[in-house]
């Protein structure tokens, strides 16, 4: 069996070809023969030793992981409710670069027979994440929201769902005109470029002055206490990654939180562990949208798997609108 791995931390052509046993599930896992396998931010992070979460612990040879849809080929003691060759969708933190791999079968979400595999890879990660933030975020109808790298894989769905909810104006932050003008097709009111000086002030003046109910913020570093000052009285702040300070993770001031704003982090598994009911209602949420296309899954590009040191440098170009896949068999 064909996988992407490797064995010291560096750029892309750390990631190199390697043929290994098929993988055997054990007691509630299954194994699945991936038909996509999402790239983000996040794994290129890992690949170069600088993702912030404490639940990374690799053991080299790597493979790393992401959001895979495809069929189940094996099944594990103590599964129900899944049979061999079904479609399914995983997220995992490991295994994920590969022809097929092992998941916890507790992670599984069902995937339509009629999406396309690679707009469907939302499904078990992304688009869970993009609807958790905004959940964890109160949302509520007539709510102004800022959404920072609101082009990117979990931006973009961000983006269509807080619209969706009922927020009054959505702003959107990206890096280059094209990525804006992206964020403004899929619904955005505002685009504006957070990496200059002033665009705190752009977010301000939009709101007339007051400032937003919600931030999702994804970017880190100084962007965070920028995006606290913005947070108008009862608003929030949900934390869930940090794309450019890495391991330098923001701490909050306590003093910028007495204008009654509210900060709260969010991680998936937390997530679907702490409310299950909760996950289950964006699951079948964002499946519906999938199905009759309310929501748009916007694939960049579909790489072979063995194309994965491509896929990494497209990523991390921060370039393109939407996401990078890969499919294994392509080649």
């Amino acid at each position: 069996m064909r996988v992407m791995q490797f064995d010291s931390y560096g750029g892309p052509e750390v990631l190199v070809a390697a043929d290994v046993s098929r993988p055997q599930p054990g007691p509630g896992e299954v194994r699945i023969r991936a038909e996509a396998i999402s790239v983000g931010h996040a794994q290129t992070q890992m690949r170069r030793d600088v993702f912030p979460a404490p639940m990374w612990r690799p053991v080299f040879p790597v493979v790393l992981g992401g959001d895979v849809v495809g069929r189940i080929t094996g099944v594990g003691g103590d599964v129900t409710g899944v049979r061999v060759g079904d479609r399914v969708g995983a997220f995992t933190l490991y295994g994920a670069y590969a022809e097929e791999v092992v998941v916890d079968a507790a992670t599984l979400v069902p995937v339509p027979e009629s999406v396309d595999a690679a707009e469907a890879a939302v499904l078990p990660g992304t688009g869970l994440i993009a609807g958790g933030v905004l959940r964890t975020a109160l949302l509520r109808k007539g709510d102004t929201v800022l959404v920072h790298a609101a082009a990117g894989g979990i931006g973009h769905l961000a983006v269509q769902l807080a619209k969706a909810a009922g927020a009054s104006l959505v702003v959107a932050t990206a890096g280059s005109a094209s990525k804006r003008d992206f964020a403004l097709s899929l619904g955005a009111d505002v685009a504006v470029d957070y990496r200059r000086a002033d665009w705190a002030g752009e977010v301000r003046s939009a709101t007339g002055g007051r400032g937003v109910d919600v931030v999702l913020e994804s970017i880190g570093g100084d962007v965070v206490e920028q995006g606290l000052d913005l947070l108008a009285p009862g608003g929030r702040l949900v934390f869930y990654g940090s794309s450019a300070a890495e391991l330098a993770v923001p701490t909050v001031p306590l003093m910028k939180l007495i204008g009654l704003r509210y900060v709260a982090g969010f991680a998936l598994s937390a997530w679907r562990g702490g409310r299950p009911d909760e996950y289950r209602e964006v699951l079948d949420d964002l499946t519906s949208r999938l199905l009759d296309g309310r929501l748009r899954s916007a694939v960049h590009a579909r790489l072979p798997l063995t194309d994965a040191a491509r896929a990494h440098e497209l990523v991390e170009s921060r370039a393109h609108p939407g996401r990078v896949v890969l499919i294994p068999g392509l080649d």
